[in-house]
């Protein structure tokens, strides 16, 4: 005679292939992470570069250099903020993943729970991603390059 103290291995199999497919997007949340952490240590690195040229800049060139620094700031709020999202993300899976054990392994089922903490995690995604978009055009309005460095003809010339 045999006694059972758990689920069996093809219920557990079971579980570990349903429970471990939301691992993916951590992946890809993770991989996400590396770019906005890079972003962030490259923002903060011109930071600097623009905190000392401060200090030796006057008229025109001065001005430039507190615009970007203004503009350098507000990015480096909305990559944090996007860190935050996407790591707020990434927790939110690994809930729903604990929630799939739990209700494979056990009597508990809630699935419109698992469901709702997977919605929570994408639309957490959602504001990561918008957030990211928003640094990128921060960073390409920030980008200003002299006009006769472009060695534009004189009709194209910017105005004013």
């Amino acid at each position: 005679m045999h006694a059972e103290f758990g689920p069996d291995l093809n219920m557990v199999i079971s579980v570990l292939q349903t429970a471990l497919t939301p691992a993916f997007l951590l992946v890809a949340v993770g991989s996400l992470l590396n770019v906005l952490t890079g972003r962030l240590s490259r923002i903060i690195d011109r930071s600097r570069d623009l905190q000392t040229l401060h200090a030796t800049t006057e008229g025109e060139s001065h001005q430039r250099v507190v615009s970007e620094l203004r503009i350098i700031e507000r990015r480096m709020r909305v990559v944090g903020s996007s860190i935050l999202f996407a790591v707020l993300s990434a927790i939110a899976v690994c809930v729903m993943i604990s929630l799939l054990f739990l209700m494979g392994l056990t009597q508990f089922s809630a699935p419109w729970i698992a469901v709702a903490v997977f919605m929570l995690a994408l639309l957490l995604l959602v504001a990561c991603l918008l957030q990211f978009v928003h640094e990128i055009r921060l960073a390409t309005y920030a980008i200003y390059v002299p006009e006769e460095y472009l060695e534009l003809p004189e009709k194209t010339r910017r105005k004013g």
